[in-house]
């Protein structure tokens, strides 16, 4: 017997060390399998870019993976506690592994065998564990990998900190709603930061951990509730919420409002998303939707939403005077008019309109059904709200409702202020437009809007699209001429002019008016927008150096030098424009339009800041009497200051006197430029004031005449002075800045000599060792000098009485083979 009981007792001790070898090979072969787990040391989690306003408004959230990283320090104990009661209780007890979750799943497991279930039952991971297999493995339902996890989570608790583990866990972990990580749940959820949630909302947040998707705020309400309840008992147990605060917690809903993406304030969606693409461009996809930047943009709210106005309400009145195009969509009713009317998406970035559905047509009236709201979880809404759309308040529209609409037409409405039921007729506008507001003394992008609705087209006009800017241009031109002897009262003679081109044909220019009106000065000939006069001045300068200037205004990268372009021929952008004209307003130094102040990394240092002026002094530890520190303007003079202020006060009298002149409505220093393009298909304003640089285009995406009398002084004026007008509102009127060394005198505006007693005048400016001429001379006579009498007599001899001609033989019209179009720029 003993014999016997000492070879079973052998042979179990053999089985043993061959079970002990073979499971020492098995941890061997599943331990070599294993990812370094010290690489969670530097681990840095895909975190959400998010993007600012100037005042700290959020406009935009990037994320593949919506997350923000939040230090375990900074996470308020509710959030753990609800989290510790959920997961793992006991996590700062174990070493990785807790033996009660264990046991559980070994249960679950056996108990599952004997149903016939072979499948991996869930459950019994510690945080620990999560951890190891969040980062480092991946999420299949097999022994080898649960054998791994444990290692890993052994392994892990040897090397970091409690903490850290924490930290790792409630920053990665999967919560639903593409959020990761509690702050983001928090968010995303609840609109709130993670130390304003209440306690159902923490013990929702961590009750998501084991499956978002079964415990779904709106598919599965009543599960969800019953999970939270679940887990703040659990809370209750574990001595972290007292009996009373738990038992209201669990009376509480959900109350989850999912929290919008993209950009946050609706007028700003054009300047956004060029946000959005000059980031992808300065770092990468993968930095812009994971890199955790934090970008402080240059965008004003008040003044984007006052441009955003502005362009909207002149688009729609140029719009409107073109007549009604018919509904958006028709739709039969059936038994629900909602449902129909609600599969039809409306302008999300056009909150004053909303869908309505024609449900009955009277006598110059009509009952609508408006589009109902989609709850909070995207159904529709199961309130249905009817007005009348009133014949007496469409005003744009001649024809009566029942001549325009039918039963089943969806149209947009805004209610009649005042008139509460009561709406009327709005129209989507297929003219299109852009506003661009600069700070001139910077380049900081201040407004942006692209176009009538970012939700309709994407396109910004602003940025994107190439036109041609007219007239607008001609400042330049002049510039180059007053910084190359010229002076405000030099005279040009404005008359027939033929220009043989390369290929032989013959090109004449012609003004607006179709008129001549003989020897002007540079400042009549801005003011008046004399085209045939500005042509004169470009030969006589040289296009090479006007394409010079150009460049250095940033206008154009490669302009042409042919003189078509001297009349703004060529194709350039709103913000180019508007960038130009700030570069004036300043005195002439380089602007480099930017809507990006400063982005910081995930660490909060700096990577990136717009203003790379120098501070003399500022990296002064302590003071020894030392002067206050010195901003130096690095920027590059591109222009004579001198020079900037004759444009400038030249430009005054554009809207004084000129084709601007619905801008003196502002009653304050404004200088600025008209331009309207070929047939009338793009209008443009820019201007300044010391404050402010903006610039205004109008036209169709797919360039076709507005009509004759659409002009950038009747089109793109009035946008400007709505905009500038709350822009500027209480801000006292600034004069332009006149630089030291310059003379005034009093000239006589038509022929540019210097005014007698009794004459009409006007006060110019020269620089030092100019000033106004006695006798006139005149660009493109062969005579040189002439009292205002013999002038008159010369040109009532050459070009008849009133100096004027009609148009010329042929038209104004050439087609120069260098550039993609005809060209005879007007205004």
């Amino acid at each position: 017997m003993l014999r016997l009981l000492g070879w079973l007792f052998g042979f179990g001790m053999f089985l043993a060390l061959g079970g002990v070898a073979a499971g020492a090979v098995y941890l061997a072969t599943v331990s070599a399998q294993l990812p370094d787990y010290t690489v969670l040391q530097d681990y840095q989690p895909p975190v959400t870019t998010r993007v600012h306003a100037a005042d700290g408004t959020l406009l935009a959230e990037y994320a593949r993976e919506r997350r923000l990283f939040q230090p375990v320090e900074t996470v308020p104990p509710l959030v753990v506690e609800a989290f510790l009661s959920a997961e793992d209780k006991d996590f700062f007890n174990h070493n990785g592994i807790a033996i009660d979750g264990v046991v559980r799943a070994v249960r679950d497991n056996v108990l599952a065998r004997l149903d016939g279930n072979n499948a991996i039952q869930g459950g019994g991971s510690s945080i620990t564990q999560q951890v190891a297999k969040n980062f480092l493995l991946t999420s299949e339902q097999t022994w080898d990998r649960k054998i791994q996890e444990a290692i890993l989570a052994l392994r892990i608790e040897s090397t970091f900190t409690k903490n850290k583990i924490l930290e790792l866990y409630l920053n990665e972990i999967f919560l639903g709603l593409n959020s990761y990580g509690v702050a983001a749940a928090a968010l995303n959820y609840f609109d709130k930061a993670l130390y304003q949630l209440t306690l159902p909302e923490a013990a929702y947040i961590a009750a998501l951990p084991k499956g978002p998707n079964n415990y779904h705020p709106f598919r599965r309400t009543e599960a969800a509730i019953e999970r939270r309840n679940w887990v703040i008992d659990r809370m209750v147990e574990n001595g972290y919420v007292s009996y009373e605060e738990a038992s209201l917690a669990k009376q509480e809903p959900l109350n989850v409002i999912p929290r919008a993406a993209g950009s946050q304030l609706y007028s700003a969606e054009y300047f956004t998303e060029e946000v959005r693409r000059e980031l992808a461009k300065l770092y990468g996809e993968d930095q812009l939707y994971g890199g955790g930047l934090s970008v402080r943009t240059t965008l004003e709210p008040r003044l984007q939403e006052y441009a955003r106005r502005a362009l909207m309400d002149g688009l729609i009145e140029f719009d409107r005077g073109r007549g009604f195009r018919g509904p958006v969509a028709s739709v039969e009713i059936g038994e629900d008019w909602g449902l129909a009317v609600a599969a039809i998406e409306p302008l999300s970035d056009v909150p004053e309109w909303q869908l309505a559905v024609v449900l009955e047509v009277g006598k110059n009236e009509a009952r609508i059904g408006l589009r109902p709201d989609d709850d909070v979880d995207g159904a529709v809404a199961t309130s249905r709200i009817e007005g009348v759309l009133s014949g007496p308040e469409i005003r744009w529209v001649s024809q009566a409702v029942q001549n325009i609409l039918n039963v089943g037409d969806v149209i947009y409405v805004s209610q009649v202020p005042g008139k509460d039921g009561i709406y009327t007729l709005e129209q989507v506008p297929e003219i299109e437009g852009a506003l661009v507001a600069m700070d001139p003394r910077t380049g900081r992008v201040l407004a942006m809007v692209g176009g009538f609705s970012f939700a309709e087209s994407e396109f910004n006009r602003a940025t994107q699209a190439l036109r041609q800017p007219g007239s607008s241009f001609k400042p330049i031109v002049y510039a180059a001429a007053l910084d190359n002897g010229y002076t405000p009262a030099s005279v040009v003679l404005d008359a027939p002019v033929e220009v043989r081109m390369g290929d032989g044909s013959v090109w004449r220019p012609e003004n607006y008016s179709q008129e001549f009106f003989g020897p002007q000065t540079l400042r009549r000939g801005i003011e008046r927008s004399r085209n045939v006069m500005t042509v004169r001045l470009a030969r006589d300068i040289g296009m090479p150096l006007i394409a010079d200037y150009a460049q250095l205004f940033g206008i154009y990268d490669n302009m042409q030098p042919v003189l078509a372009m001297a009349l703004g021929a060529g194709e350039t952008t709103a913000l180019r424009m508007t960038a130009a004209y700030a570069t004036i307003a300043n005195g002439g130094r380089k602007i480099v339009p930017t809507l990006i102040d400063r982005i910081q990394d995930r660490y909060g240092a700096t990577v990136f800041r717009h203003d790379q002026r120098l501070c003399d002094g500022c990296a002064s530890q302590d003071w020894h009497g030392q002067g206050e520190p010195r901003i130096v303007d690095n920027r590059p003079q591109v222009l004579d200051p001198m020079t900037a202020y004759q444009i400038t006060s030249m430009m005054e009298g554009v809207v004084q006197r000129g084709t601007g002149t619905a801008a003196r409505a502002l009653n304050r220093p404004v200088a600025g430029k008209t331009g309207t393009t070929n047939d009338y298909k793009d209008a443009w304003f820019v201007g300044f004031t010391p404050e402010l640089a903006v610039g205004v285009y109008v036209g169709y995406d797919q360039p076709r005449s507005m009509g004759s009398s659409s002009t950038g002084g009747g089109m793109a004026v009035p946008i400007f002075t709505d905009f500038m007008a709350n822009a500027l509102q209480g801000k006292p009127a600034t004069p332009f800045n006149v630089p030291a060394g310059m003379s005034t005198a009093w000239i006589n505006p038509s022929t540019g000599v210097k005014a007698f007693e009794g004459e009409a005048a006007i006060a110019e400016a020269f620089k030092p060792g100019t000033g106004p001429n006695l006798m006139t001379s005149v660009i493109g006579l062969d005579v040189q000098a002439f009292d205002a009498i013999q002038r008159e007599q010369m040109m009532q001899q050459q070009y008849g009485g009133s100096f004027r001609t009609t148009r010329p033989s042929g038209g104004g019209t050439f087609l120069d083979p260098s550039l993609s179009a005809p060209q005879s720029l007007v205004d």
